[in-house]
């Protein structure tokens, strides 16, 4: 039981390791997230279904408290059942059960945590000349791929084979605030060899822009002003075909690149939690929400280190 709250917060600096979290980041995420747990407890006690009484059976071996920790430490970590299960003094089934209980929760607080920006606090951005002619403000767009288990059958394995990594993956969009890092918005995941384009018009996310924010995105996303109903769309300048680079056109991705770095750095912090790197176990189920129960880890990091 070497992981449980009571005997870990005294170790600030294994705790941090461990969950990626300061310790009172983690009991901000307790005040928030704990009472959500207590009442979908109540309901799954009082479900109709139920057989027995309220206070009937044998207790759960972990406290709520732990419950949450052991989720953020499975999410950081990405240990296997029986090794998370061992780590808090459980068996895999009671630690397969937390996690089903938590996650959720989780999931609805990175969904709180996401919002786009808001065009009527924009402050003036000093912004090299060479973009001048692009929007002040915009998200950032990108994705990242994770791997996955092979599935049995061959189509459905070909359908999320990428040519980009040489495996089978599941492709995660995320976009990101320019101004702060911060996460706006995760889509749900697709096969990683749906193309960039193809899983932000499916998203969605382009009509969801407020009037005066643009979108940017590396050369994946070539044709995304034609998804902004303002047509305010940046992505870095193709190579003319058969011809070389103008000079200019060099110059405009190089300061369009400092610009776009910062989706970059998100997705860097994303992906230092391994239940999103290692490859996934859970035969794709519930990808989504994985990430999005990171992204809320990774945005309340942020929102503090801003609010320094």
């Amino acid at each position: 039981m070497i992981l449980r709250y009571t005997y870990l917060h005294s170790h600030p600096v294994i705790f941090r390791a461990m969950t990626g979290l300061y310790v009172h980041e983690f009991a901000d995420l307790l005040q928030d997230v704990q009472p959500h747990l207590a009442v979908a407890e109540q309901k799954r006690l009082s479900r109709p279904t139920r057989k027995r009484a309220i206070g009937a059976g044998h207790p759960f071996d972990l406290p709520q408290r732990d419950q949450i920790l052991l989720t953020v430490v499975w999410l950081r970590r990405y240990p296997t059942r029986e090794v998370l299960g061992y780590l808090f003094g459980v068996g895999e089934w009671t630690a397969s059960r937390a996690i089903e209980r938590v996650l959720p929760l989780l999931e609805a607080a990175g969904r709180d945590t996401m919002r786009m920006p808001d065009p009527g606090k924009k402050r003036r951005r000093h912004l090299d000349e060479l973009l001048a002619e692009t929007p002040d403000l915009i998200v950032l767009i990108d994705t990242f791929e994770q791997r996955v288990q092979r599935h049995r059958d061959r189509k459905t394995a070909d359908q999320h084979y990428s040519g980009k990594k040489k495996q089978n993956t599941l492709k995660s969009q995320i976009v990101v605030n320019e101004e702060t890092g911060e996460i706006s918005d995760i889509a749900d995941s697709v096969p990683g060899p749906q193309s960039d384009i193809k899983t932000l018009e499916e998203s969605g996310v382009m009509s969801r822009l407020g009037e005066g924010v643009g979108a940017g995105g590396d050369l994946a996303y070539i044709g995304i002003d034609k998804l902004h109903r303002q047509g305010l769309g940046v992505t870095p300048r193709r190579k003319p075909r058969g011809k070389e680079r103008p000079p200019e056109d060099s110059a405009f991705n190089r300061a369009f690149s400092r610009r776009r770095i910062v989706v970059e750095h998100t997705i860097g912090r994303i992906r230092r939690y391994e239940a999103v790197t290692q490859t996934d176990r859970g035969h794709r189920k519930h990808h989504s929400a994985r990430v999005r129960a990171v992204a809320s880890l990774v945005n309340r990091q942020l929102r503090r280190y801003l609010a320094a």
